[in-house]
């Protein structure tokens, strides 16, 4: 098996930044209170991690400090295709019952057999899985079910004390439960599944606002965007009248808060911004600012709001804010989050954030990035363009769906009758 580590380090607290509340959460009777700062929250600071990715073995390993005894080891697996923050917020879950997190990367034709084609390759979704701040270790190309073979490599070889997953059935084309092994092994855990989001909902957004995100693509294949404005060709019904989302998912505090470490920047860091909307958090973002944490100390990120993306680049994303937001602050890279940041970087807010320089990559999405949102920065010369490392899109990663609309279709079919089974069913689940 082949390997890969890096030390991880957080970042410190005060400087200009001392006097603003950061999150905390304070109980008082039984009550849960969140005090933070107005529209922006916080995330965690850790410098690049090299990582290698055999057909199977450890990615990276991320290295703590010994407390003199052995730490509890904790696996969960997934698909990760399309990741999001529900994606993330199982896996913070999941780390809180162990100290190291170890987490197993399904392979394609597993994929492929047990639930339909996925979206992204492997390397993509080792980019998107590595780069969030709860990951300790990868594996990749695990088998979909955990079956005895396999289960014992990861109780002997890799150490795990318990299987994570969530609340959520997760069934075989024969109707066994995947799990079903260790659960008997007495080695298994169940996190509550995250509301409001997945990815099969969503392949449905894309294929529902398809017509809207890709006007080119319209005008060469008129037919195809016919069809998918038929709701009921979609497998999703989550579309209001005027072609935007329906979600489930109810933004809160301490759903921020969790995601959060509340930590400003330290007396002399350098402070790094970068903007944009990050629809559809894909590997290109996390490259884009993993590079951007490096020209400093301290990565400040702005997620612009839904109707400034609306205006500038002429469609609705498919994810909402918050959404967005959270994708973002789950990066390991990303130390703060301005949540609705504005357009323009003004001087008032380069002072306001104490910021050293702005970045922007060579691949931005939408049709007004001229000078405007960046002339202050230019013309007191902390502005920097840094070469994008993939031509990565949200728009390209929704063509890959809108391309093969016809087998995502069916695979929203299959699962969407049990998405929509479980909101019918669903009952109060305590914990998260």
């Amino acid at each position: 098996m082949g390997g890969g580590w890096a030390e991880l380090e957080n970042g410190g607290g005060g400087g200009l930044w001392e006097g603003v509340h950061y999150p905390r959460l304070v109980g008082i009777g039984g009550i849960m209170m969140c005090i933070t700062a107005a529209a922006v929250i916080s995330g965690i600071g850790m410098p690049y991690l090299p990582y290698l990715w055999p057909d199977l073995g450890v990615l990276f390993t991320q290295k703590k400090k010994s407390s003199g005894r052995r730490p509890v080891r904790v696996y969960m697996d997934g698909c990760f295709d399309l990741m999001h923050y529900g994606h993330a917020n199982a896996l913070r879950q999941a780390k809180a019952l162990g100290d190291e997190l170890v987490v197993g990367i399904v392979g394609d034709e597993e994929i492929i057999a047990n639930k339909g084609p996925p979206v992204l390759s492997m390397e993509e979704r080792v980019l998107l899985v590595s780069g969030l701040k709860w990951v300790d270790e990868v594996i990749t190309n695990v088998p979909y079910a955990i079956n005895e073979k396999f289960m014992n490599v990861l109780f002997n070889d890799y150490k795990i004390d318990y299987i994570i997953h969530g609340d959520d059935p997760c069934l075989l084309p024969d109707g066994t439960d995947a799990y079903a092994l260790a659960k008997r092994a007495g080695r298994y855990k169940e996190i509550k599944r995250t509301e409001g989001v997945s990815s099969t909902d969503i392949v449905g957004r894309i294929l529902s606002n398809m017509k809207n995100m890709d006007p080119d693509r319209k005008k060469n294949n008129a037919s195809t965007h016919e069809r998918l404005q038929d709701k009921d060709d979609t497998g999703f019904e989550g579309n209001d009248a005027n072609g935007e989302q329906v979600p489930y998912f109810l933004p809160t505090s301490r759903r921020i808060v969790q995601f959060s470490n509340g930590k400003g920047p330290g007396p002399n860091a350098r402070v790094v911004y970068i903007d944009g909307a990050f629809d559809l958090f894909h590997a290109g973002h996390v490259e884009i600012l993993r590079i951007a944490r490096q020209f400093g100390d301290f990565l400040l990120v702005g997620v612009h709001a839904d109707q400034t993306v609306r205006e500038n680049k002429g469609t609705h994303p498919i994810m909402h804010l918050h959404e967005r937001s959270l994708s973002v602050l789950a990066c390991r890279y990303v130390d703060e989050v301005i949540i609705g940041a504005p357009w323009e970087v003004t001087k008032d807010m380069i002072m306001t954030f104490n910021i050293s320089t702005v970045v922007r990559g060579t691949i931005a999405e939408g049709s007004c990035h001229g000078e405007v949102p960046y002339r202050v920065p230019k013309s007191l010369g902390i502005f920097r363009t840094i070469e994008s490392p993939r031509d990565t899109s949200s728009l390209s990663i929704a063509r890959r769906i809108i391309d093969n609309h016809e087998a995502y279709k069916k695979r929203n079919e299959k699962k969407g009758e049990s998405e929509k089974k479980y909101y019918a069913q669903k009952k109060y689940v305590s914990g998260d």
